[in-house]
């Protein structure tokens, strides 16, 4: 039987893997779907657009794809973390999504919802670490706690289930995504070594000892599509990470290597302070080495990398749980980081200065 998944924010990083990987496999049919098409698809077998506020816009949209069976929600809308709107925003945006679903299909077997270790408090101080999924909330508001509780409640007694996923720092092949931390870190280089500049640590000492992690984003769709079609899976809520940790102080000289650069002692600067003074000289460079003519201001989100460069504290979510189950794939991050690097310079994102 052919299965029809439905992509809530298909243009995002996340989405956008998913939608690629569902694509390499047999019996399945995609639709993206956000306010406006994008150039790429990304293998997409339709995609509509609708305005993701508007349940009967979505409602409309759907009509004209086949009844969707499973969703993979991914979308965000990024405002203050104690704001009103973040938590309004992105909750009506899951509701609306899930409600037109319903009533275009009566197929829908799985949500797979995606969160994020913000909902550990991540991005407000430090906390138990390694965080597993069986932790206490943080004193609210979270938009995350919000979606959760939306789900759980809608769902009770219908004959669709949900599962939520916990990725950390998704990275991957991504253009005009708000929170590609590896855009960041390869536009941050690029410019270093033009300007004939050692790779620096732009973040501060405490963070470039402490630990971290991230989530390759194929490896988060293979998890995300392994999670729909998992029966076990139903009701349950997985950390994934690439299952490994690491110290910016180790990550940093492989980054470097990439670039043929060497590096130099932490030098702590706002990134999105000093970065679009950099957009001239990034004008040049695209002419000089051919690179894609996407703006400036699309090709990364310097807050993004200001913010996971300046936490001063470990980072770090306990991946047993979704191994038990039975997703037993991981990832090494020092490989992730140079194969994407590689790629953005085949893809002329950034000068090609390795091989």
């Amino acid at each position: 039987m052919t299965k029809t998944a439905l992509v809530v924010g298909a243009t995002g990083i996340i989405g956008s893997s998913i939608l690629k990987h569902i694509a390499s496999l047999e019996d399945w049919e995609t639709v993206g779907i956000s306010r406006h098409q994008p150039e790429d698809t990304h293998g997409a077998d339709y995609y509509v657009e609708a305005d993701l506020l508007n349940e009967e816009e979505i409602t409309k949209a759907l009509h004209d794809v086949p009844a969707v069976t499973h969703i993979f929600y991914a979308a965000y809308q990024d405002y203050d973390p104690l704001s009103k709107e973040q938590i309004t925003v992105n909750t009506t945006m899951l509701q609306s999504a899930v409600q037109a679903v319903e009533a275009t299909s009566s197929q829908l077997q799985r949500v797979v919802l995606m969160q994020g270790a913000k909902v550990y408090g991540a991005h407000i101080s430090a906390f138990k670490t390694p965080a597993r999924e069986s932790d206490p909330r943080h004193m609210p508001p979270n938009f995350y706690y919000n979606q959760e509780d939306y789900l759980r409640n809608h769902q009770a007694g219908k004959n669709w289930s949900w599962t939520i996923l916990r990725p950390d720092v998704v990275c991957g092949y991504s253009v005009g995504t708000p929170m590609n931390l590896s855009m960041v870190i390869a536009v941050y280089a690029s410019i270093s070594k033009e300007l004939g500049l050692p790779l620096r640590f732009p973040g501060k000492e405490v963070t470039y000892r402490s630990l971290a992690q991230v989530t390759d984003a194929g490896l988060l769709a293979r998890c995300s599509v392994w999670s729909a079609l998992h029966e076990p899976c139903a009701f349950e809520t997985f950390n994934i990470t690439n299952g490994d940790f690491f110290r910016w102080e180790h990550m940093w000289p492989v980054i470097a290597e990439e670039f043929q650069m060497d590096t130099g002692p932490v030098q702590t600067i706002t990134l999105s302070d000093f970065m679009p003074l950099q957009k001239g000289l990034w004008e040049e460079m695209q002419e000089k080495y051919s690179l894609q003519a996407i703006p400036f201001d699309k090709l990364a989100a310097w807050p993004f990398g200001d913010f996971i460069f300046n936490v001063e504290y470990d980072v770090m979510s306990d991946t047993n749980k979704v191994k038990q189950f039975g997703f037993t794939e991981v990832v090494n991050s020092d490989d992730m980081f140079r194969q994407l690097l590689r790629e953005f310079q085949e893809q002329r994102l950034i000068p090609k200065f390795s091989g």
